[in-house]
């Protein structure tokens, strides 16, 4: 990606979702020590090497923003991570570091972020690219194409940060990506109207790495082991959207997939 400001990220090839779930191996995983089955994709064998999606990593963290990973001190075990995912813009200073680490491989954008708290960028963009700045030269990944009234919002950061010579790398998603992983997880009991984009990255791990660690990910008010208050997030006590998303019922198919040794699932602390 030295050169490369866009790549239709994942997912150009088409059956991509029918090997997810049709192609698979037996391993021996290191959450409960039982044999298991992983969906592995074998796309891997067959496409360009230079291209992002077709590399795979050893490890992978993907760092929900629940208030669980709060003074869980697991900043260091993510960053040993080979590839790190980060959801929608969190901070990642002001003392964050320690529990949730610094290093960012791939960082999503929400639309609806974009919109409200950098005001769809038709005015002053340099709060944007400050707040960019916390992820070095990872990708920033944008849904510049799955819904028409992001387009324009997603090709205006786009352009910032090639205005600003930004370090980050801007790539979009394929929307046909999003449609077959939709139905995917439809199929296997997820019907809420949208997917979270913490299932949708942990997807995208799954499909890249051998093993998937994941934190952050906590739906609930209450810690599950010490029993005290959290807040929704990490950072502040913002509500979901219930209207799309239905967190609990994603937990449980994210739980389900503990249990089976295909990603492990940090609620605990990491010290």
């Amino acid at each position: 990606l030295q050169s490369v400001s866009i790549e239709l990220v994942g997912f150009l090839k088409q059956s991509y979702f029918s090997d997810f779930e049709k192609t698979e191996y037996l391993k021996q995983h290191a959450v409960n020590n039982i044999k298991s089955f992983l969906y592995k994709s074998n796309k891997h064998k067959s496409c360009p090497k230079i291209l992002f999606f077709c590399l795979l990593w050893d490890t992978c963290a993907v760092i929900g923003n629940g208030g669980i990973v709060a003074n869980s001190s697991c900043g260091k075990m993510i960053n040993s991570a080979d590839f790190v995912i980060r959801c929608n813009l969190p901070p990642l200073s002001d003392g964050y570091e320690k529990d949730v680490g610094t290093k960012t491989n791939l960082v999503t954008a929400n639309p609806t972020i974009l919109f409200k708290k950098f005001e769809s960028l038709v005015g002053r963009r340099r709060p944007l690219m400050e707040k960019l700045s916390s992820y070095g030269n990872s990708m920033l990944l944008l849904p510049a194409f799955s819904f028409g009234m992001n387009t324009a919002v997603c090709m205006r950061t786009l352009y910032t940060i090639q205005d600003f010579e930004s370090a980050i790398h801007p790539v979009f998603i394929n929307p046909e990506y999003l449609i077959k992983l939709s139905k995917f997880w439809h199929a296997h009991g997820l019907k809420e109207a949208r997917l979270s984009t913490g299932v949708m990255m942990t997807s995208l791990a799954l499909e890249l790495c051998d093993d998937v660690h994941l934190y952050g990910f906590w739906p609930f008010g209450i810690h599950p082991f010490n029993f005290k208050n959290l807040t929704n997030h990490y950072y502040d006590d913002m509500k979901p959207n219930t209207n799309f998303h239905s967190m609990p019922v994603e937990f449980s198919i994210l739980l389900q997939l503990h249990r089976n040794g295909v990603l492990r699932l940090h609620l605990g602390d990491c010290q």
